[in-house]
C-alpha cells in the first residue's frame, strides 16, 4: 500500500476471539451505552424543561451531557455492530469520520470543563458578581468557545493525520479508530508538522489543567474562610461533581497517553482505552445527580408527570 487513498478499509482490535465471548461484550457494551443514553438524557430533559434549573452551572452541564452522548456514540456503536457480527473492519471514510468526531467531543469536553471550574470559581469566590461575569450572553459565548475549540482541534489533528501516506497495512491495534495507531502505519519520516500541532495542543491542555488547579486552590481558599462548618460543606458539596468528573476525565486521559512503554500490551491498552472513552460519558449523570438535589427533584418531577400525564389524559377521554 503505496498510500493512504489506496486503503479502503481498517481492521480493529477485536475485544475477544471466541463468539460467545464477542456476543458477551456486545450486551455489555449494549447496557454500557443505553445506561449513558438514559442518564444523559434525562439531564437534557430535566434542565431543559425546569426553569428553575436555567442557571449558568446547569446550562453548562446540559452542554456536557451533550458531549458525553456524542463522544460515546462516536466509538461504542461500532464496536456493538463488530462484536455482534464477529467482524474487524471500518471503513476508510468511517476511520476519518470516528477520529474526527472523537477529537471534537473530547476537546470541547476539556474546554467545558475549563469553563465549569471558572463558574464555579465565581459563585465561590464572588459571588456577588455572579450575574454580571456569567450572564446570559457570557455563557453562551463560552458554550460556543468551548465546542468551536473541539471544532478547530479536530479538524487540524485529522487533516495533518490523513494527509501523512500510509504503507504499513491496515491493521490498528485498537477498537476504534485512533492518531496513535494511525501513525504506526505511516511509511514516512517526516513529522514536524504533527509534531508541532502535538506540542501546541499539548501546551493548551496543559493551560487548561493549571487553571483548573488555580480555581480550585482559590476556591479551597474561600470556603476554608466561611466560618460556619454547615456553610463549608454547603459550598465544597456544589464543587464536588465537578471535581470528580475533572479528575476521573484527566486521570483516565493521561493514564491511556501516558503511562510507560515497558507495561503497554494491545490487550492493556485496549482495556485502558475502553475505560478513558466510554466509562466517563456513562458515569458522569450518575456523579452529577448523585450529590444535586435540584436535580434529583427536577427529574422526580419529570418523571412523575411522564406518569400522571397520560392517567389524566384517559380520565378526561373517559367523562367526554
Amino acid at each position: 500500500m503505496s498510500n493512504g487513498s489506496s486503503i479502503t478499509e481498517f481492521l480493529l482490535l477485536a475485544f475477544a476471539d471466541t463468539r460467545e465471548l464477542q456476543l458477551l461484550h456486545f450486551w455489555l457494551f449494549l447496557g454500557i451505552y443505553l445506561a449513558a443514553l438514559l442518564g444523559n438524557g434525562l439531564i437534557i430533559t430535566a434542565i431543559a424543561c425546569d426553569h428553575h434549573l436555567h442557571t449558568p452551572m446547569y446550562f453548562f452541564l446540559l452542554n456536557l451531557s451533550l458531549l458525553d452522548l456524542g463522544s460515546i456514540s462516536t466509538t461504542l456503536p461500532k464496536a456493538m455492530d463488530n462484536s455482534l457480527w464477529d467482524r474487524r473492519d471500518i471503513s476508510h471514510s468511517g476511520c476519518v469520520a470516528q477520529i474526527f468526531f472523537f477529537l471534537f467531543f473530547f476537546g470541547a469536553e476539556f474546554s467545558l470543563l475549563t469553563i465549569m471550574s471558572y463558574d464555579r470559581y465565581v459563585v465561590i469566590c464572588k459571588p456577588l458578581h455572579y450575574g454580571t461575569l456569567l450572564g446570559s450572553r457570557a455563557c453562551v459565548h463560552m458554550a460556543a468557545a468551548a465546542w468551536g475549540t473541539g471544532f478547530l482541534w479536530a479538524v487540524l489533528h485529522t487533516a495533518n493525520t490523513f494527509s501523512i501516506p500510509l504503507c504499513k497495512g491496515n491493521t490498528l491495534d485498537q477498537f476504534f479508530c485512533e492518531i496513535p495507531h494511525i501513525l504506526k502505519l505511516s511509511c514516512s519520516h517526516s513529522y514536524f508538522t504533527i509534531f508541532g500541532l502535538i506540542m501546541v495542543s499539548a501546551c493548551l491542555a496543559f493551560g487548561c489543567f493549571v487553571f483548573i488547579v488555580v480555581s480550585y486552590v482559590q476556591i479551597l481558599r474561600a470556603v476554608l474562610r466561611i466560618p460556619s462548618e454547615q456553610g463549608r460543606h454547603k459550598a465544597f458539596s456544589t464543587c464536588l461533581p465537578h471535581l470528580s468528573v475533572v479528575s476521573l476525565f484527566i486521570s483516565m486521559a493521561m493514564f491511556a497517553h501516558l503511562k510507560p512503554p515497558s507495561i503497554s500490551s494491545p490487550s492493556l491498552d485496549l482495556v485502558v482505552s475502553f475505560l478513558y472513552s466510554v466509562v466517563p460519558p456513562a458515569v458522569n449523570p450518575l456523579i452529577y445527580s448523585m450529590r444535586n438535589q435540584e436535580l434529583k427533584d427536577a427529574l422526580r418531577k419529570r418523571i412523575t408527570r411522564c406518569y400522571s400525564e397520560p392517567i389524566n389524559c384517559s380520565s378526561s377521554s373517559k367523562q367526554l
